[in-house]
């Protein structure tokens, strides 16, 4: 995924209430920036960082700025929750992700569960339907290759509802995948981060022992692109 837009340098003075980000540019301005990313953020908004912003031209749009990268250790993370789906289902697509090649058709949002709606759903005559949920990591807790990027970075009820419903597709014959992005490019390892939401683990556990697949890959960023890049190794229950 190329940015329509040369993205524009600046460091973080703070981030807060969830949505709102300031900014200071390289010529010393101050803007304030939407973060399109309404969980916790542990360990990707330390103020001083340095930051990538996308100018927004929508005249109706107060804010005029969205934050997109930082700048953690000597990687970049891309902190957008809103390119997630679009980057999988592109791979897939391109047939850039081995795991979920070989299906004709595929759709965006549609709906299944109870109130819910897929990320992405894979459609062929000759298999059964394929749910695929996209879920954005960015966290880890320390640098360095050793250590493993993590998913949630806080409680995460909704996330719990994702893999029991998609428990349920398996459970009725559909195929069900859960995708974790790692939107790093310092990362080889993935795991749960138990002690963060541990219902969430317990229901991973008991959603991979009853069928639902994991897959994790991680991504290659710069300030003119993001694109997924090889598969993580992942903690998986035995």
């Amino acid at each position: 995924m190329k940015f329509e837009k040369p993205l524009i340098e600046g460091v973080l003075i703070q981030r807060y209430k969830r949505f709102f980000a300031d900014v200071r540019l390289k010529d010393g301005g101050i803007v304030t920036a939407h973060c399109a990313n309404s969980g916790s953020m542990l360990s990707v908004k330390e103020p001083g960082c340095r930051v990538w912003l996308t100018p927004v031209d929508d005249p109706k749009r107060k804010l005029k700025f969205t934050w997109e990268m930082i700048e953690i250790g000597d990687g970049l993370v891309g902190i957008n929750t809103g390119h997630p789906n679009k980057l999988v289902a592109d791979a897939i697509a391109a047939g850039r992700i081995k795991e979920l090649t070989g299906y004709d058709s595929l759709k965006r949002e549609q709906k299944y569960g109870k109130n819910s709606r897929i990320d992405i759903l894979l459609e062929s005559p000759a298999k059964p339907p394929c749910y695929v949920e996209v879920k954005n990591v960015t966290m880890k807790r320390k640098l360095g290759p050793a250590f493993p990027a993590e998913f949630p970075d806080s409680v995460t009820e909704r996330g719990t509802k994702h893999l029991n419903e998609l428990a349920e597709v398996v459970r009725t014959g559909g195929r069900a995948v859960m995708f974790y992005l790692v939107q790093r490019d310092d990362s080889r390892h993935f795991k749960i981060a138990d002690d963060i939401d541990p219902n969430y683990a317990k229901t991973f556990e008991k959603a991979v022992k009853s069928g639902v697949e994991a897959i994790c890959y991680g991504c290659e960023l710069s300030p003119d692109a993001i694109t997924i890049a090889k598969p993580l190794t992942m903690d998986l229950p035995k």
